[in-house]
């Protein structure tokens, strides 16, 4: 076999981005202080018409992390946040960071049976959660061997970070507002948030070093137990760097926060992003077609990651036409592959063109993305700063020309460093090609003769037919 060309994505590079990005020898904390000092009265997100201010954010991470230090929450502990999109998630986050803590983020719809993992296999002993969900966080830890258990759980009530008197053109659905507004009983041992913060315990000087572990979100599970990504400040920043300038983000920027903070594209857009570059984030804390509209319309968001299932639902509001979607800029997503049909409606009503991008748990979001000036439709783009990709043969491992279809594996600055408690994985997840470390992805796909990649199936649903590989997408039915 010829050996493979360079990827030719450098001949289509967009001329207003570097290469190479160079990033900063800090922490995500820092982040956060050096935003709530630039900009101590904007608001970090605004919350059904509630705005929290970047030093209102800081105080209240401040005084949680305190919190968590005075009772025992050390350097590398894991901290389980359990929550649906909310300010408080991203207080907890942070509050975290400060404490010098690892983020365990756990997905809001997982029950009792399933939660205990998230405890056991992190041996988390601090859980930070909402009230609706405090039940199923102190029943999973009862359940589990008494040196497993959790310590402590907090738990706030969303309507803590909501206004006393609500603007319609702000208000959820009826039945999103119950919801919000519940306030069951707590647990026995449960510890309300409200008197956490109030407590006024000093958290200590940070040390983490962009080198320690900050967040270990966990796979998705599609074989075996989901399994913990070791990520640190600086596996993490490329992407909060980097994608800030892809999609031309500044502090003047406004994003509907939509996507699950706990997922890591979420993370990334929801959390991590809005820090560095001091924008503003409208959260919702569950999908409406209705609210996203007037909040699009109303506090003229600029920028906003979804899949494209959310776009076609607004596509299919009766009352589409009355909401004002002028001021969005940029659109970017995954997940699924956006219709043409409905690409061309973006375009020829709004000039906008839904830019994809592809990535794992495992590459911090993305390691790809279309280039919004030259995107291609149904397409994972190129490689981002510093990334490489390629195309191998699953078995022989060895890399295929463009236009072939093979595992697409990624080595660049964002790739986590393992996973967490499993070595043998850890191992079998990385090739090494030309002296790097290469991440197998698990995913097959193909490269174009410009560099841009497209997907066409996962490795795990390969079929071995005879001695041939067939993929399911190949078959008729």
């Amino acid at each position: 076999m010829p050996p493979v060309a360079p990827s030719p994505h450098a001949a289509i590079w967009p001329s207003r981005l570097p290469r190479q990005l160079v990033l900063p020898e800090t922490t995500l904390w820092f982040n956060l202080e050096v935003s709530a000092r630039r900009y101590p009265n904007k608001a970090a997100y605004v919350f059904f018409g509630q705005a929290l201010t970047f030093a209102e954010l800081h105080a209240q991470a401040l005084a949680l992390a305190g919190w968590l230090q005075a009772h025992g929450v050390r350097k590398g502990d894991r901290v389980l946040i359990f929550m649906q999109n909310c300010p408080q998630f991203v207080v907890a986050f942070y509050a975290v960071q400060k404490a010098d803590a690892v983020v365990v983020p756990v997905n809001p719809m997982n029950r009792v049976d399933e939660f205990g993992h998230y405890i056991a296999d992190p041996q988390a002993r601090v859980a930070l959660t909402t009230v609706d969900l405090a039940p199923i966080v102190a029943e999973a830890s009862r359940r589990l061997p008494a040196g497993q258990q959790l310590q402590h759980i907090v738990a706030t009530r969303m309507a803590e970070a909501m206004p006393a008197q609500m603007d319609p053109q702000e208000a959820p659905s009826q039945a999103m507002l119950d919801w919000l507004l519940a306030d069951p009983p707590l647990p026995a041992g449960c510890t309300r948030w409200a008197e956490a913060l109030a407590a006024g315990h000093a958290s200590a000087p940070t040390e983490a070093t962009p080198d320690d572990l900050a967040l270990l979100p966990y796979t998705s599970g599609t074989t075996g137990m989901p399994k913990g990504c070791l990520h640190t400040h600086r596996t993490l920043m490329p992407n909060v760097v980097g994608g800030s300038l892809w999609s031309h983000v500044s502090a003047e920027s406004v994003s509907l926060g939509v996507v699950p903070m706990f997922h890591i594209t979420g993370m990334m857009y929801g959390v991590l992003a809005p820090m560095y570059n001091g924008s503003t984030v409208v959260l919702m804390p569950r999908w409406d077609r209705e609210l996203a509209g007037r909040l699009i319309s109303r506090h003229r968001v600029t920028h906003w990651t979804c899949i494209p299932t959310m776009i076609m639902d607004l596509f299919g509001s009766p009352n589409y036409r009355s909401f004002d979607l002028s001021s969005l800029r940029y659109l970017s997503g995954g997940g699924a592959a956006m219709p043409q049909a409905v690409a061309e409606r973006l375009k020829q009503e709004f000039g906008l063109t839904f830019a994809e991008g592809y990535g794992l748990t495992e590459t911090a979001a993305p390691s790809h993305a279309n280039p919004p000036e030259r995107a291609k439709l149904q397409c994972l783009g190129i490689p981002l700063f510093g990334t490489d990709s390629r195309i191998i043969d699953p078995d022989t491992l060895q890399e295929l020309p463009d236009g072939e279809t093979g595992e697409i594996v990624t080595h660049g600055p964002m790739v986590f460093k393992g996973y967490w408690g499993h070595s043998e994985a850890t191992k079998a997840a990385f090739i090494p090609i030309d002296g790097r470390s290469f991440f197998r992805t698990g995913d097959i796909g193909r490269r174009d003769e410009e560099g841009y990649f497209f997907i066409t199936d996962r490795l795990k649903r390969m079929i071995n037919a005879s001695g041939f590989k067939v993929w399911p997408s190949e078959v008729e039915l």
